[in-house]
């Protein structure tokens, strides 16, 4: 039941190589000079896969035109073909059309000796209105409870101590994996409430070295479940400071983002949701919210640089909100909540 993404195999070397070569040196170039500014690899791979995709179809619809000539109709018929041909969401055609828009930037701002009247157009095609194509999974307490019981009640430490690192910390699923068990030693809690990890924790950012921020984790709901999965890691014999492990061909090695994926979807089976990791940092978020904490605190403990996600990740339903503050005497007095109440 994990979320899945529709994809299509749509840039073969057979047609790469029909591809007009002015075209692969307009990519080229717009690669180099995304790496020159230091953007994520991530980033760079993607308008690299996003361009190509439109190179093959420009070869098979539209005369294999040089990028430089592209019309608002050419815009307009690529869209079209996003949408009915490939069926892509709207968030999809977005993404593609932005590939496209930043490789047009690129050439009016950086080539425009050699294309001095080149305008970027993309954007004169209006996007498709956007749409939520997968129904958000809002985790209650009961079944955040359910699943931790059931893993640990079946001696599955280690995913009940995943699972418990991601409602404690809100982190990314890459992030979960760059904490290490030094971390959660006595001296880096914080307030008796958090760990705080004693070294910066590369997290999503600009940059090919993303964004390097402290993490902080609920000793409460985390600390339970670390404990029972370190007492198991001795019994397997499992030494090395990586937190998450995976066993291959008889040998213990630390877990990738792959082996999380594969928890993932038996975290769905359990509780038959669609379960994924990042409704972990909504619900995280969403408990810090609920208890009062204010809204710069939550900023900070995320890592945010904005409290404007703040509202975008707190899923609590408006009338619950309102009964915090209202009740038939009127409006409420108040009680916010510590981090060690969490």
């Amino acid at each position: 039941m994990a979320r899945k993404t529709v994809q299509h195999n749509i840039v073969t070397s057979e047609l790469w190589d029909k591809v007009l070569d002015k075209n692969k040196t307009l990519l080229r170039d717009f690669i180099e000079y995304c790496q020159s500014k230091d953007l994520s690899p991530k980033t760079i791979n993607g308008y690299k896969n996003d361009i190509e995709i439109c190179w093959i179809w420009n070869l098979q619809n539209n005369d294999n035109r040089f990028f430089i000539d592209f019309t608002k109709k050419d815009i307009m018929r690529y869209q079209n073909w996003m949408l009915n041909g490939l069926g892509n969401s709207s968030n999809r055609i977005r993404r593609m059309k932005s590939a496209i828009s930043s490789l047009s930037n690129f050439i009016e701002s950086m080539l425009d000796e050699e294309y001095p009247n080149f305008r970027n157009i993309v954007n004169k095609i209006p996007a498709p209105p956007k749409q939520d194509v997968r129904e958000k999974t809002i985790l209650s307490d009961e079944q955040v409870d359910k699943l931790l019981n059931y893993l640990v009640d079946n001696k599955k430490y280690q995913h009940a101590c995943a699972v418990a690192l991601a409602v404690a910390s809100g982190a990314r699923k890459s992030e979960l994996l760059r904490f290490k068990t030094s971390y959660f030693a006595e001296e880096n809690i914080i307030y008796n409430a958090l760990y705080k990890t004693p070294e910066k924790i590369k997290t999503k950012g600009r940059g090919s070295k993303g964004k390097m921020i402290y993490r902080y984790v609920l000793v409460n709901k985390f600390k339970p479940y670390f404990d029972l999965w370190m007492d198991q890691r001795k019994e397997l014999g499992i030494e090395g400071e990586e937190l998450f492990w995976n066993k291959r061909n008889g040998v213990w090695k630390p877990s990738g983002v792959s082996t999380l994926n594969s928890w993932a979807n038996t975290f769905s089976q359990i509780l038959g949701i669609d379960w994924y990791w990042h409704c972990n940092r909504h619900y995280f978020t969403t408990a810090l919210c609920k208890a009062n904490i204010p809204a710069d605190v939550i900023k900070d403990i995320v890592g945010w640089e904005s409290t404007n996600m703040v509202s975008l990740y707190n899923d609590t339903e408006i009338d619950e909100e309102l009964a915090k503050y209202f009740n038939e005497d009127g409006i409420k007095q108040v009680e916010n909540k510590t981090l060690s109440d969490l």
